[in-house]
This record gives structure tokens, C-alpha cells and sequence, in this order.
């Protein structure tokens, strides 16, 4: 793995290659989603901040976790964007549709089972964090404008959870449930919740 200059943030490093494709890939999954018409009407750049502080958080407070995590237990993790599949993600955007598949954290160090565990099941905890912060929002926060932002980023953070929970192939839930089945079985459960609370509410929206 190629090695890099460390800038240290407290007590976790990072590099001048990592928040640069941090920052590309923030700023290209903002402007697919725009794309993808998200954001309605509220103008181009009320979409695509929309966008960025919704989806484009999602995503990358879902690789932090990992990041966070990892270095937590002395590992180097440093995230990575694939810009082929930023690429094609961009291309289908256009099309109507996509899959997004920005990059991924390069993790190398003493990792078992259970390091491995925690370490995958923190980019969906991260977004089950996010999503309950909002709905503290959604729930508390009496400004139509708020609530809507809050109701679309719990969807999208519980989705991006529950979606990443797949115990198959790449995902993190197939090494959460070879860790530990009681913590996969709870971590589903809790994006199923979210996941239903904001179509609950958002069907009950457009049916008044």
C-alpha cells in the first residue's frame, strides 16, 4: 500500500491524498444526486447542497466510521476514490439512474475476526447515529424546512445502514454476522426501524 504523509487530526492521522478524495467524491455523488433530481425545485445550488449535506454526508460519515475505527485499533486506514465508478456512477446519473460505489477505506494492519467485526460495523452504526440525530430533529425542530432535510437525511442514512448490512460478498454485514450474530441481528433491526419511521411518515406526508 502506498505509503503516505501523515497529518495528524487529535488523535487519528490523515493525508493531503485522502481529503482530496474525500472532497472529489463528496462533490461528485452531491452533484449525481442533483442530477437524479433530488432536490425538486429549490433552484441548482439549494440542490446541490441538498444534496451534499444529506446523501454526500451519508456516504462519507459511513467510510469515516470505518476509518475511525480502524485506527482505533492501530491500523492504517486511509479512504480511496475508485474514480472509475465515480465515473460510471456520473455517466448513469444521466440515464436516471445509479449505482453508487465511491471508493472504499484501505485498511492494512492486525486485523482478526472480531477487530474486523467492529471495524465494518461501524460505517452503518455511523449512519444509524446520524439518522436517530435527525429524527431528534424531525421531531423537535417545528420548521417545515428543517423537517423535510431531516426526514429525507434519516432516509437516506437508514438506507445506506440497512443497505450495507447484505451479509454477501463485499458488504459489511458479512463479516458483522461472522463476528457476532447478536450485533448483526440488532443492527438490522434498527435500520429496518428507521428505514420504516421515515416512509411511515413521508407516505403519511403526501397522503394529506
Amino acid at each position: 500500500m502506498q505509503q503516505v504523509r501523515p497529518i495528524k487530526i487529535g488523535p487519528y492521522t490523515t493525508s493531503k491524498i485522502e481529503l482530496i478524495d474525500l472532497l472529489k467524491s463528496w462533490i461528485t455523488i452531491s452533484f449525481i444526486v442533483y442530477i437524479l433530481g433530488v432536490g425538486g425545485d429549490l433552484g441548482l445550488i439549494k440542490s446541490i447542497l441538498f444534496s451534499a449535506f444529506t446523501v454526500g454526508i451519508a456516504f462519507i460519515g459511513h467510510e469515516l466510521g470505518h476509518k475511525i475505527m480502524a485506527q482505533h485499533y492501530g491500523c492504517f486506514a486511509e479512504y480511496r476514490a475508485n474514480n472509475n465508478m465515480l465515473f460510471l456512477a456520473l455517466i448513469m446519473s444521466f440515464m436516471g439512474f445509479v449505482f453508487l460505489a465511491p471508493g472504499a477505506v484501505m485498511i492494512s494492519g492486525p486485523v482478526g475476526k472480531r477487530r474486523s467485526g467492529m471495524i465494518s460495523a461501524a460505517g452503518p452504526a455511523t449512519n444509524f447515529i446520524m439518522a436517530i440525530i435527525f429524527m431528534m430533529i424531525f421531531l423537535f425542530v417545528n420548521v417545515a424546512s428543517v423537517r423535510n432535510f431531516s426526514l429525507f437525511a434519516i432516509m437516506v442514512n437508514g438506507y445506506i445502514g440497512l443497505f450495507n448490512m447484505i451479509p454477501f460478498l463485499m458488504f459489511d454485514g458479512k463479516k458483522i454476522l461472522n463476528w457476532n450474530k447478536i450485533v448483526y441481528s440488532i443492527m438490522v433491526l434498527i435500520g429496518i426501524i428507521l428505514a420504516f419511521f421515515s416512509e411511515y411518515i413521508l407516505a403519511t406526508i403526501i397522503s394529506l
